[in-house]
């Protein structure tokens, strides 16, 4: 707790994983660190010091960040977010699995963020489904353009797959039809057909043979 109480750096540009910028804001933030400690850190059945920690951390602006610093680098002890150490065990172990929607459209937003499982995957199928080349999903995941290729692929034979057990039709492009005039002027440049005179009405007279 003494690193938060004390720490007053500006980022570190790391990942969000290793974002510490949002210490200096929190309402913790210039507490005695003895006075933090026995606050933010108490016995697990110190009822009194729980509650007070967490009508501290009810007022925090950064009660967010705090609660995703303390998920991503597993600190399982102490309250975090508002969060107690058994409060915060369900989100520790679906850690993978969990989507925070607000940290997606950071990323599209071109934030370097440490994405779980779960998030990074939906950062792909938007891709995907967007028509993104490799080179603009590598620079939002900060990988390789062959990896974001090969990323690309997979989403797409997901949905392939998916459309097939579904029995999903594919898509057939319409055949071309002939064009037919429709203006006055097309059809006045469509040739004109004439009866052709039968070779009886115009025969001279002769005498008969």
């Amino acid at each position: 707790m003494r690193h938060i109480t004390t720490h007053t750096s500006p980022a570190t540009g790391l990942r969000g994983i290793g974002d510490t910028s949002w210490q200096p804001r929190g309402a913790c933030h210039g507490m005695d660190v003895e006075d933090a400690d026995a606050t933010f850190f108490p016995l697990p059945r110190d009822h009194e010091a729980i509650a007070d920690a967490k009508e501290l951390c009810a007022l925090c602006p950064v009660r967010r960040d705090c609660l995703n610093y303390a998920l991503e680098n597993d600190l399982r002890e102490g309250v975090w977010g508002g969060l107690t150490a058994a409060e915060r065990r369900p989100w520790h172990d679906g850690l993978s699995r969990r989507i925070d929607y607000s940290r997606i459209v950071a990323v599209f937003n071109g934030r370097d963020v440490h994405l779980t499982d779960a998030e990074r995957q939906v950062v792909i199928d938007h891709a995907y489904v967007r028509g993104w080349r490799p080179d603009r999903l590598a620079t939002a995941l900060r990988i390789s353009p062959k990896h974001a290729r090969d990323l690309l692929r997979q989403a797409a034979n997901k949905v392939f797959d998916r459309d097939r057990t579904l029995g999903v039709p594919r898509r057939k492009k319409p055949h071309a039809k002939p064009s037919r005039p429709t203006t006055a002027r097309a059809a006045a440049r469509q040739p004109v057909s004439r009866p052709v005179a039968s070779a009886s009405v115009h025969a001279p007279l002769g005498k008969a043979a």
